[in-house]
């Protein structure tokens, strides 16, 4: 497994808006989706290319291409929504596939109530969208539920990360072809499972509070 910790500026910055209270939902959406353009930009240096022949207005030349199957986009439920705009601005031509997963309040367990993907994901590249690695429980139960279906390596796009979630994966997935793309490793986790000094709730500051 390999932590990838994104240092760039803008990243900070707009992280720190992020992290305000009273940053509005319209503008939270807007800046999460902007935020994960930037990690994308890097989660993506490995994907798959290959050369292809292309006519310009002057000449033939040789570009490249992505190879196909075209990369899999993979947003957590249903706060990785709002992520999912940032990663396909970027990479248009990528699949999507939807993971339902919610942790349980009582055992912190990560549970699977939905999923929309292919059967076969055998030689698959995905990238997982999930705003927050917080126990590692619903990321670690996502990863292993691609690898089982075949993916040949996991990439995962995170806004935050604790260093106990972090633990977590790195116990259990140290040797899988796994990369963990953050903008920032915050303090810790608190008594209720949430990262401090985090952002809140991110379901919640993009889509409100669902009574």
């Amino acid at each position: 497994m390999r932590v990838l910790l994104v240092d760039h500026p803008l990243v900070a910055h707009k992280l720190t808006v992020l992290r305000d209270k009273d940053t509005a939902s319209p503008v939270f959406r807007q800046l999460t989706e902007e935020l994960v353009t930037l990690l994308a930009y890097e989660a993506t240096r490995g994907v798959r290319v290959q050369p292809v022949e292309i006519e310009t207005p002057v000449t033939t030349t040789i570009g490249t291409g992505l190879v196909k199957p075209t990369p899999l986009v993979v947003p957590i439920l249903r706060a990785g929504l709002g992520m999912l705009e940032g990663m396909t601005r970027l990479v248009p031509t990528a699949e999507v596939g939807f993971l339902g997963m919610a942790r349980n309040e009582e055992t912190l367990e990560a549970i699977t109530y939905a999923e929309r993907l292919p059967d076969d994901l055998t030689g698959r590249q995905v990238f997982v969208l999930d705003p927050m690695l917080a126990t590692g429980g619903t990321l670690r139960e996502a990863i292993k539920f691609l690898f089982k279906r075949g993916a040949a390596d996991v990439t995962c796009i995170c806004l935050l990360a604790a260093p106990e979630g972090l633990a977590t994966l790195q116990a259990e997935l140290e040797d899988a072809n796994v990369t963990i793309v953050l903008a920032s490793i915050d303090e810790k986790l608190n008594e209720n499972a949430y990262i401090v000094p985090g952002l809140g709730d991110a379901g919640d500051r993009l889509y409100g509070v669902v009574g």
